[in-house]
């Protein structure tokens, strides 16, 4: 079950915020968690029980460290828990990778080894593993709190507007929410609009971009037009598929009376490499920064050891995204970007080259992490340089419709103007009593957000089933 879908939109979301503001405040998280459990049954019921063995253990594992005799033995049970949590990620997300290139390695097949299986990734599995991971260090540091309940914790691992495609949430942010949170109807609402704005996001753009990107992939020798044109429709593509999730996640936690953390600022006005990834995926940012770099000493040892360290980060946020060697390629891609601004000093450039620059840099990395494999790549890239012909063939020029075109533009337009478009439909902000800043207009956000959910659900009604990209992760 998808956002998106009509089971979701109509039946299951629904039902769900009945059922929670029914529950009274003492029970309201017990209700989360057997809303979110429905949710995450409704794909596969087995792989039900590994999400609620991992929280098991997770929480089992933070009791023990907080209870340990000694600093030595909290450290222990740390490292138990932590690899615990990584095997199972290990196991269900990268078997088949490490079979599949030990045994190309030598010349052979899983087939031929008698490995004629393959393991099924668990939807959501790197976000909820990352999120007990955090949970479990977090513990050992002395950040989380000491009265974790159970249920709360399991409400917070399974909380079904992140589950499966994030934003990476941590419980020392949102233990004070399952204590006590604010329900309010101003709330509810702002949620709604935040909720539909992101579904606009994924049915309108993204998905309407999606032939273009699909098309420029799957052409075995594409043109240098069809290239670029499908590298840059999947560079929207992503974008606004999964900010739009983030969107419609943000949004359903503020219909719950919960505020999670912002996943994405604008990202394609980076000036950096660097900047991009403060802005993009924010969430994954800060636990990589959190829980691996500044663990593997930051840049705390020096010049070199920094180099190290953001090329290691890169290159497991890149097996992060995909157990395949594209995406080790991708972070590759990323990382030496990241050392060479910071032994450059480019990081520091805000002038309109460097905005165009780090474009084409996330631009080629973007076709790097979409490509089924380094010989699809190579061939977009191939393309982008002219070796496969300038203009379209017959056939490309057949299947582009001048919907999906149209929509593209518009597309790299609100990729531009995004905190514009936002600031003018709420209009200037005014202070409140209590110090805080308030749209002045109260009838041009949900007009413009009315005008946009019904476009949505009309394009819904149409099309088929389109899943999100980071689903797949």
């Amino acid at each position: 079950m998808v956002f998106s879908s009509e089971t979701f939109l109509f039946l299951f979301l629904p039902l769900a915020l009945t059922l929670y503001y029914l529950t009274p405040s003492r029970w309201k998280s017990l209700t989360l968690l057997a809303v979110s459990y429905v949710f995450y049954a409704w794909w596969r019921v087995d792989f039900l029980l590994l999400l609620v063995g991992t929280t098991a253990w997770t929480w089992l594992t933070g009791r023990a460290i907080r209870h340990a005799a000694n600093v030595r033995m909290a450290k222990i049970w740390t490292g138990i828990g932590v690899a615990g949590c990584l095997a199972v990620l290990g196991f269900f997300k990268y078997f088949n990778f490490f079979i599949d290139s030990l045994t190309a390695l030598f010349g052979t097949t899983p087939d031929a080894i008698g490995v004629h299986w393959q393991i099924l990734l668990p939807i959501g599995v790197s976000f909820y593993v990352f999120q007990s991971v955090s949970y479990i260090v977090d513990t050992y540091r002395g950040d989380a709190p000491d009265d974790v309940h159970p249920l709360d914790f399991a409400a917070f691992i399974a909380l079904f507007p992140q589950l499966i495609a994030g934003p990476i949430l941590r419980y020392k942010d949102l233990a004070h929410q399952f204590r006590h949170r604010t329900h309010s109807v101003e709330m509810f609402s702002d949620g709604m609009m935040r909720f539909f704005v992101g579904l606009a996001k994924k049915v309108l753009l993204a998905d309407a971009v999606a032939p273009l990107a699909d098309l420029a992939f799957s052409t075995p020798d594409p043109s240098l037009t069809l290239s670029w044109g499908g590298a840059i429709a999947y560079m929207m593509q992503l974008y606004f598929d999964f900010s739009g999730y983030s969107d419609m996640a943000i949004g359903l936690g503020m219909m719950l009376g919960f505020r999670f953390i912002e996943n994405f600022d604008t990202p394609y006005i980076s000036r950096s490499i660097t900047e991009f990834w403060r802005r993009w995926h924010i969430s994954l940012s800060v636990w990589l920064r959190d829980y691996l770099y500044i663990p593997l000493g930051g840049n705390r040892i020096g010049p070199a050891r920094t180099y190290v360290n953001l090329m290691t980060v890169m290159v497991l946020g890149g097996l992060w995204h995909g157990a395949a060697w594209t995406f080790v390629i991708w972070g590759t891609w990323h990382g030496g970007w990241l050392m060479w601004e910071r032994y450059s000093g480019w990081v520091k450039s805000r002038s309109t080259a460097a905005l165009l620059r780090t474009l084409l840099v996330v631009l080629i990395g973007w076709v790097i992490f979409r490509a089924t494999s380094i010989v699809e790549a190579g061939q977009v890239f191939a393309g982008m340089l002219g070796a496969n012909g300038i203009g379209l063939s017959p056939d490309a020029a057949f299947e582009i419709t001048g919907e999906s075109v149209a929509v593209l533009v518009i597309a790299i337009g609100v990729a531009i103007l995004e905190p514009w478009l936002a600031r003018m439909v709420e209009g200037p902000l005014s202070p409140r009593p209590d110090g805080t800043l308030t749209a002045t207009s109260a009838i041009v956000p949900p007009m413009a957000v009315t005008v946009l959910a019904t476009l949505t659900i009309l394009k819904l009604a149409e099309q088929s089933f389109s899943p999100f990209l980071y689903f797949q992760f």
